[in-house]
């Protein structure tokens, strides 16, 4: 087990619907990170940008970008995860991939698929919640429009981190801001938001403000977070455990279940 994880968190531009384009651009980034890391977070949609345009861009489970990212995977000894455009079964999924450093994966489909945008049209949302056992730490992926439903992120199971993977809009990255913290404050985790930066095919403007927050809501990450970058934090299991210990807020938590 380690004491302590470095996550990477990719904030970048993406070129609209356009997977080559996109797989070469972080193949580049990937290839000049500085020193090693242990977890690589790329946004939401990370090949396409965020698109209803399923039927041309889907992949499958065998294509290029889950190939790819097995092949970053075990070329830089580390773990890479990403949502993408995936076509099975006759339905298409918004599904993030959880790379482990030898090619294997595990996978969630995005529970609440984004209505205001018609993604439920397109997509078919996910039932299950995953854990990512990596490295001695528990990890809850989850993508984007999942931040607005603290209930689905609830932290029942003590979970280390909690990863939202997203494209979220400059016109509500207010609410971004807020609801990360807030996830790490009522869940004594560490959360972690990756969004993009730049326009979409549809207009929309994305800021980034991706982030990274301690168990206590304290932001760990660049505060210089509009632009473009590479930012690599070191999350510490000590910090869980002493506040956790002290505080006692998960324990005192309601226990109810859903129907």
């Amino acid at each position: 087990m380690k004491e302590k994880l470095s996550i990477t968190i990719v904030q970048s531009h993406l070129h609209w619907e356009n997977p080559i384009a996109n797989r070469a651009q972080f193949t580049e980034i990937i290839d000049k990170l500085k020193g090693p890391t242990d977890v690589l977070v790329l946004p939401e949609m990370f090949t396409t940008g965020f698109t209803m345009n399923a039927v041309s861009l889907a992949e499958t489970m065998d294509g290029p970008t889950v190939l790819w990212m097995q092949q970053m995977a075990t070329i830089y000894n580390l773990a890479v995860t990403g949502s993408v455009i995936i076509s099975e079964n006759g339905h298409y999924y918004n599904r993030l991939f959880f790379v482990f450093p030898n090619g294997d994966y595990t996978t969630y489909d995005k529970r609440h698929t984004f209505t205001l945008a018609g993604e439920h049209k397109t997509y078919t949302a996910g039932d299950d919640r995953i854990m990512v056992l990596y490295k001695g730490w528990k990890l809850c992926p989850l993508i984007c429009y999942d931040l607005r439903f603290p209930v689905w992120a609830r932290n029942t199971v003590d979970y280390d981190v909690l990863l939202y993977t997203a494209n979220w809009p400059n016109k509500r990255i207010a609410a971004w801001d807020a609801l990360l913290k807030a996830r790490a404050i009522e869940n004594m985790s560490y959360c972690i938001g990756v969004n993009r930066v730049g326009l979409d095919g549809n207009g929309h403007e994305y800021t980034g403000h991706s982030a990274v927050y301690d168990v206590l809501g304290e932001q760990v990450s660049t505060k210089d977070f509009e632009k473009e970058f590479v930012d690599t934090i070191i999350l510490n299991k000590d910090h869980i455990r002493k506040n956790r210990r002290y505080l006692q807020f998960l324990q005192d938590q309601d226990a109810f279940s859903l129907e």
